[in-house]
């Protein structure tokens, strides 16, 4: 796919992932994708594999357990949250999609959000974070569909980085679109992201960050970053009297690997959106 029917997708992703809970208007699209209704629809199921309108619903269903997991919301104020007409409609749809109805996962976020291999620890300071604010700001980025494997979104950084930036004033993010926790077994989307434009060819951009944050720490190689989320779901988050959102965690890279850092030095900051 030509770098121009990459971007009309990634634009019409974000546009999407913005405004899933109302009824998208065909003008909207074509403004967004610069492209015909009939134009995006065709390019946008070639490379998702799903039309427009199966992705929207996905993006409802999915921020709905988000919000189940992460929220002390009920059933019935989720359902118009994310854009249902009503408690039935959402059931019908959050259960063709995750095979269980919104109460069983409601009843069962406990056992899933412990479910890692790790004993809770309660007393480490990964289990302290810094609730930090942060401004919204643009991003540029690339996207992949991955299960998580560090292997996938090495490859993507490695492809993403030959694009040119500058030596320094670069911030490195990763935001992690999906939730890996509902998603298993499934491809979810990961964007790398700076934020300083390429300088050999123009890539993507969006929005991200802008508001509350828990902040945490993970010090050392990228692959062992699965230990972190492990201690903090099963250790902290359930114990926490915050409210999360649903919106995507980031991940901050505030030292990467490269030609002056080893794995000991690489750093990285999880930020938990927060309501």
């Amino acid at each position: 796919m030509d770098a121009v029917n990459l971007k009309c997708i990634y634009n019409t992703l974000t546009y999407i992932e913005s405004n899933y809970d109302r009824q998208l208007s065909i003008k909207e699209l074509e403004e967004v994708s610069n492209y015909s209704y009939r134009n995006i629809q065709r390019i946008f199921s070639y490379t998702c594999g799903e039309t427009i309108g199966a992705y929207q619903k996905k993006r409802r269903v999915e921020n709905a357990y988000k919000k189940i997991l992460y929220t002390k919301e009920n059933l019935t104020t989720i359902a118009l949250q994310v854009g249902f007409a009503n408690l039935a409609s959402f059931s019908k749809a959050f259960k063709q999609h995750f095979g269980i109805s919104p109460k069983e996962a409601k009843s069962g976020k406990v056992s899933l959000l412990t479910d890692t291999n790790v004993t809770p620890v309660i007393s480490t300071i990964l289990l302290k974070p810094e609730i930090i604010y942060l401004p919204a700001r643009h991003v540029y980025y690339e996207s992949t569909f991955t299960n998580y494997v560090n292997e996938d979104i090495e490859v993507l950084w490695d492809k993403f980085m030959e694009n040119e930036f500058p030596a320094t004033g670069v911030d490195y993010f990763g935001i992690i679109v999906d939730e890996p926790l509902i998603r298993e077994k499934i491809s979810c989307r990961y964007d790398a992201c700076s934020s300083v434009q390429s300088g050999n060819q123009k890539l993507a951009s969006k929005m991200i960050l802008g508001g509350r944050y828990a902040r945490f720490l993970h010090t050392g190689n990228y692959e062992t970053i699965d230990e972190t989320y492990e201690k903090i779901y099963s250790g902290w988050i359930l114990n926490s009297n915050l409210e999360f959102a649903h919106t995507p965690m980031i991940e901050c890279y505030l030292k990467y690997a490269d030609h002056t850092n080893s794995d000991e030095d690489q750093l990285t900051a999880i930020l938990l959106p927060l309501k």
